[in-house]
């Protein structure tokens, strides 16, 4: 199937190309694959957005009614203690870091209604097409493989087998998200990382739950850190309170972390334990549970983004502004530059090329200046802590506001967050409490919430470069932390007749990520399962 542009990826950043697509040229024939059920399902986000992409794809989208109806009314920073918070006052911090003219949003029905538009438009839209393969033209990204089903657990094809479909673009943009499958393949093969640093990521754990009507304060945001993390690992808290008593309660661990004993997910569990949170919550329930990879790099690890017939997209580039804590605006920019230039190209008769005009305005457009000024919170916060990385940090931000200029010029990042993970010998277990079912839960219980399903007969879609490394190599140097550092419970060794395996509970899988970037052994890689497998997210 022949098309002028391929996107694979139903989040804002493809959505956004589509639509832009469609806008300049309403003739250009545009497709856009998503491997999730339906739009939306596979989309989990905080969510505070910037409105800035939503203003320039779609200006009149609040007349258009765009499920985006919650502005920020309060916006709080608290440093926790385990028993107390302390909330940190606004003026010694950048005016970058203001929340006014933000809105709560739930990105999946922002998604949602982005593709309604699309398919007005003339898009043609394929939910539960999961691109699984690159078609290549020499160096040349030429198109991908969707669509393929039936293949049985040892990867034969079964009786209902159903080859995939050939999509070929004269661009291929790849808007996958956080460590999207095939945009990991093309950065590989294409060396696109050479000269630039590591890509750095966290794991963000999320519920909502719907509170006491008299505990809930619409619009009124908060961002912690501290308690529980303390010096194990960076990271932080974050609590929206949405529409129709909803709360947003999520928290973030950045993967960089040294101790393998750590469970973000246990972190996460643990936090709702606080005096504070647990108060909030008292009388709530817990209506949805997901997770999710977030890129932390910043500036300095966005590889190169338009390379021979494609491109990268939003988190497939790394574009999330790290102490804002957004990157949905900067997803829509990156999807309306690649569209801009994608059709100047088509208009010019070229195709098949590097789109270096998006290359340039992803750099020095409003990303670049998004990104720039923060560029070093990241590896400050790394080097010196908590406390140190935000003295620091918030002086470098403050240099860049005033002057233009970083202070600390462009600071390295080091080791991926695979190759900083300690060995356990090095680091005392932690104890964990046990959940109580009304506060904290168990993570099968907690997957449940996240309507998770794939069909078991399909080959196993977390796949070992060597079988053996899980045993001979993660279990005794580093207490195989898969088995803590999935927030689904994917991973566990069990013993057959004293002789430790690695158990892989694919169907558990909510497609986070996480495995495949905190592997000490850099041993796994995340697939594509068979189409509309996977998490079914409603309102995350």
């Amino acid at each position: 199937m022949p098309y002028d542009v391929v996107i694979v990826g139903g989040g804002p950043a493809g959505l956004s190309a589509a639509i832009r697509l469609k806008q300049l040229d309403p003739e250009r024939s545009v497709v856009l694959l998503e491997k999730g059920s339906e739009i939306g399902a596979h989309i989990l986000s905080g969510a505070v957005l910037d409105p800035v992409g939503l203003d320039a794809l779609l200006p009149d989208w609040r007349e258009r009614g765009a499920p985006v109806r919650t502005p920020v009314t309060e916006d709080h920073f608290l440093l926790f203690s385990e028993t107390g918070q302390q909330r940190l006052p606004h003026w010694p911090m950048p005016r970058l870091l203001s929340n006014e003219g933000n809105y709560i949003v739930s990105m999946g029905n922002v998604c949602r209604w982005l593709a309604e538009i699309a398919e007005e438009l003339g898009v043609d839209i394929f939910p539960g097409m999961a691109a699984s393969e690159l078609l290549w033209d020499g160096e040349r990204l030429a198109g991908v493989v969707a669509g393929e089903f039936g293949r049985l657990a040892d990867g034969t094809p079964g009786e209902g087998y159903e080859p995939g479909v050939e999509l070929r673009g004269k661009y291929v943009f790849l808007a996958e998200g956080v460590r999207g499958s095939l945009s990991k393949q093309v950065i590989e093969r294409l060396d696109l990382g050479a000269g630039h640093e590591p890509q750095k990521y966290g794991i963000g754990l999320k519920e909502i739950w719907e509170i006491d009507p008299a505990k809930h304060r619409e619009g009124s945001i908060s961002h912690g850190m501290g308690w529980p993390l303390g010096g194990n690992a960076g990271g932080g808290s974050f609590i929206y309170h949405a529409e129709n008593n909803q709360v947003f309660i999520g928290f973030v661990v950045h993967l960089n972390y040294a101790n393998p004993h750590l469970s973000p997910y246990q972190e996460f569990q643990r936090f709702k334990h606080h005096p504070m949170v647990a108060e909030l919550l008292a009388g709530g329930k817990r209506i949805a549970y997901g997770a999710r990879a977030i890129s932390e790099g910043g500036y300095q690890s966005i590889p190169r983004v338009a390379f021979a017939g494609g491109v990268l997209l939003g988190c497939s580039a790394g574009l999330v502004n790290v102490p804002r804590i957004k990157g949905n605006h900067n997803a829509m920019l990156s999807g309306i530059a690649a569209a801009n230039a994608a059709h100047q190209a088509l208009q010019a008769g070229r195709e098949g090329d590097a789109l270096e005009a998006y290359e340039s305005e992803l750099r020095d457009g409003p990303i670049g200046q998004d990104l720039k000024p923060v560029m070093n919170v990241k590896p400050l916060w790394s080097r010196f802590g908590l406390y140190g990385g935000l003295a620091l940090g918030g002086l470098d931000m403050w240099c860049a506001s005033l002057f233009g200029k970083t202070l600390f010029g462009s600071l390295s990042h080091g080791k991926n967050d695979a190759q900083a993970t300690g060995e356990a010998k090095d680091f005392a277990p932690i104890a964990y409490p046990k959940p109580d079912g009304v506060l904290s839960f168990d993570r099968l219980t907690n997957v449940a919430f996240s309507a998770t399903h794939h069909a078991e007969c399909q080959p196993v879609h977390l796949r070992l470069r060597d079988a053996s490394l899980p045993i001979t190599v993660n279990l005794p140097r580093y207490a195989e932390p898969a088995q803590r550092y999935c927030p689904a419970g994917v991973y566990e060794v069990l013993e057959d007749s004293g002789t430790p395996r690695l158990q892989i509970n694919a169907q558990n899988c909510v497609h986070c990520k996480t495995c495949d970037i905190k592997d000490p052994s850099e041993n796994i890689d995340w697939s594509t399962p068979q189409g509309g497998d996977g998490p079914n997210y409603p309102n995350m």
